[in-house]
């Protein structure tokens, strides 16, 4: 019989300590985080259930049901967390980028296409993935999933419309623009994911994808 290791993503933690009197939320997102370390560990979304979650988090299974219904319900909440998170990393990146709004929109692609190389198992989970479910089996809404990613988006709708606004874009809706424009990085990002020996030039896919996608004029 296999025994457990500190190695093995299902051997169980040491029992975690109570929270004390309003410290549920504690609780909540530490069932959260261990659900994306699971991912991390395994790269299987199948890795991740109601078990082996109590299992990382150092609970009992029924614990989870105050916090979170369902599987599912729990797959939506590392998603969400992963979208904020990739958000406020892309915001970060236009800021340092400086005053020159064109700029901030290549800083901003290329640190978009990073993560996605980055971090692979998560990305792949944020845009469907194994986890997706059918709605009427589950806890989720039609809401749940069609606002997915729209603080990440809103970000580079932000950036195309200040690179309009200076007079460095031709772009005349910068929402519908900024859809376009990220279904080529989203595109670009998954190609690199699975033709890793395609041969192209890198660099200078990505910056004409990102000019042209972008409406950039010419310096």
């Amino acid at each position: 019989m296999k025994e457990s290791s500190a190695a093995d993503p299902a051997a169980p933690k040491r029992a975690r300590v109570r929270n004390r009197r309003g410290e549920g939320g504690r609780l909540r997102e530490d069932i959260i985080s261990a659900a994306a370390e699971l991912l991390d560990e395994t790269g299987d979304e199948r890795a991740i259930t109601l078990r082996s979650v109590a299992r990382k988090v150092g609970i009992a299974a029924p614990s989870i049901y105050p916090h979170f219904p369902d599987q599912p319900s729990i797959m939506l909440a590392v998603v969400q967390r992963e979208f904020t998170e990739l958000a406020t990393h892309l915001h970060s990146e236009v800021r340092a980028a400086g005053d020159d709004p064109r700029k901030g929109l290549y800083a901003l692609c290329r640190a978009y296409l990073a993560y996605a190389k980055n971090h692979p198992e998560r990305y792949r989970t944020m845009f469907g993935g194994l986890w997706m479910p059918t709605l009427g089996d589950n806890s989720l809404t039609e809401e749940d999933l069609t606002s997915l990613g729209s603080t990440a988006i809103q970000v580079l709708v932000d950036a195309l419309a200040k690179c309009a606004a200076a007079g460095q874009s031709a772009v005349t809706d910068p929402p519908q623009d900024a859809i376009t424009l990220w279904l080529g990085l989203h595109g670009l990002a998954h190609q690199r994911a699975v033709s890793r020996t395609f041969p192209w030039p890198e660099e200078s896919i990505t910056e004409a994808m990102i000019t042209r996608l972008a409406c950039l004029k010419e310096t």
